[in-house]
């Protein structure tokens, strides 16, 4: 049995630790511990970045050879970065490298930005869309990079998933996360990851900020055997290597006995062993099987209380500091419980145009008049028209943009993911004194309009019930 090493062992008291080790074939959860509870990415972030270049790079939209134009924006980000002046260029190859093995800031945001048609923030809530999709469910970002913003949030058994999309949708990328170093403008840029030396380990990312404290996911295979290994909240850059470096021995371990012959059916017991830390752990870790099932529940801490949860939420646009009318709805909404199930979307059959039937000229009816023509034309529309609903007063706000062009594309792709809610309501789309575009659906129905924004804040996704008189 792997014992842990002793910095490695004092993590239950840190309240911002969290973990967990994943069988990368089967998905298998060997080791979690508080993995479902919210954390700060910080730069793990960009494992997601480049995720998205992946998609891009797969699909056609974006070529390894593409030139980045700096922007001001991107140029302005804190450190770690490359130094870039705005309306300087790098090839998309050379940004991801960069991104990928030296976690530059500037680089990563610009490049959200040549994914994203120029912005950053249609970037980040693509980032999100994709992050659901994946079925990393307690995760929202707001931007590229990771830098501190306490509305960007993860779990460390949401990051595995996405570690685990990487290698399983785009294998060919990634390589990306283990490369050693990149030669830039002069100057050499050497991989962050401290299990590089480790045998077996072959990637990936490193993250730090004062909030998150010290995070890294790792991946390495032995005999014909992957893991991922998911650290948040250290509380040095020691003992995030040692303890990652104690996770993935012990994981290991566990297969190579099961290889010889010994029965080991919940291996969370053998770290729980290793650790020898049997009395300090949290008990009942709550069921949460998207990655795996394991016969046995493996799980992490409580979720997000209603109150934690509103208070990330809550404010996630600009807007809302000076929208009154958001502003008096914040105070009403109570945010869902973030490990609540949520229904698949509804799936609605194709509506299919059938061919109209050619009438021959002999027996064509004889013609009306045009004034009866009108008269039953107008009928039919009565007739088939729908009554609108006098109680359809109330309205949803899913964003505020400085680019009504964003607003718009918001809309669609929100009604889009939530037609089973928005289907009935009408896209508003006004600028506010403060010249914020409000993009809303009106004519909603009370319960529409709970039902919607229960289900969008569920996605980590921003959404303000609209009474009718504000």
């Amino acid at each position: 049995m792997i014992a842990l090493p002793a910095a490695a062992q004092d993590l239950t008291d840190n309240a911002r630790y969290a973990a967990i080790v994943v069988d990368a074939q089967s998905g298998e959860v060997f080791y979690a511990q508080r993995a479902d509870s919210a954390r700060y990415p910080a730069s793990l972030t960009k494992i997601m970045t480049l995720y998205m270049a992946f998609d891009a790079l797969a699909h056609g939209t974006l070529k390894p050879t593409d030139q980045i134009t700096m922007s001001a924006h991107a140029t302005s980000q804190a450190p770690v970065k490359v130094y870039l002046r705005p309306g300087d260029t790098i090839d998309v190859d050379t940004a991801m490298r960069l991104i990928a093995l030296y976690s530059a800031n500037d680089l990563a945001v610009a490049l959200a930005e040549k994914i994203g048609g120029g912005s950053e923030e249609r970037f980040a809530a693509m980032m999100t869309i994709k992050a659901q999709e994946l079925g990393m469910t307690h995760t929202r970002f707001v931007n590229a990079n990771g830098l501190p913003d306490p509305r960007q949030i993860s779990s460390a058994r949401d990051l595995a998933i996405l570690a685990r999309a990487v290698m399983r949708d785009y294998p060919q990328y990634y390589d990306y996360f283990n490369l050693p170093s990149q030669e830039f403008r002069g100057r050499t840029y050497v991989n962050h990851n401290p299990l590089r030396s480790m045998p077996g380990i072959d990637g990936m990312k490193t993250g730090f900020t004062n909030a998150a404290g010290y995070n890294l996911v790792a991946s390495g295979v032995r005999n014909n055997h992957r893991l991922i290994a998911v650290m948040l909240g250290g509380s040095n850059k020691t003992q995030r290597r040692e303890h990652v470096t104690a996770l993935m021995n012990t994981g290991f371990d566990v297969i190579a006995r099961r290889d010889r012959g010994e029965r080991i059916e919940i291996a969370q017991n053998e770290f729980t062993r290793a650790m020898d830390a049997e009395a300090r752990m949290p008990e009942g870790p709550q069921p949460y099987t998207i990655l795996a099932d394991n016969g046995e529940m493996v799980g992490g801490n409580v979720p997000l209380s209603d109150a934690q949860l509103r208070e990330t939420l809550e404010g996630s646009e600009q807007a809302n500091a000076s929208d009154v009318d958001v502003q008096r709805a914040s105070a009403t909404i109570k945010a869902p419980d973030v490990a609540q199930t949520l229904s698949a979307a509804t799936n609605t059959a194709a509506l299919v145009k059938k061919p109209a039937t050619k009438v021959a000229a002999a027996d064509k009816p004889t013609s009306k008049s045009k004034k009866a023509e009108l008269a039953d034309k107008a009928d039919k529309t009565a007739k088939g028209k729908k009554k609108k609903d006098p109680t359809a007063v109330y309205a949803i706000q899913i964003g505020a943009f400085k680019d009504k062009s964003l607003a718009n594309d918001w809309a669609k792709k929100m009604k889009t993911k939530f037609s089973s809610h928005l289907a009935s309501g009408t896209t508003d789309i006004s600028k506010n004194d403060n010249g914020w575009y409000r993009t809303r659906f009106v004519t909603l129905t009370k319960a529409q309009a709970s039902a919607a924004c229960k289900d969008i804040s569920a996605k980590h996704l921003d959404c303000m019930v609209i009474k009718p008189d504000a």
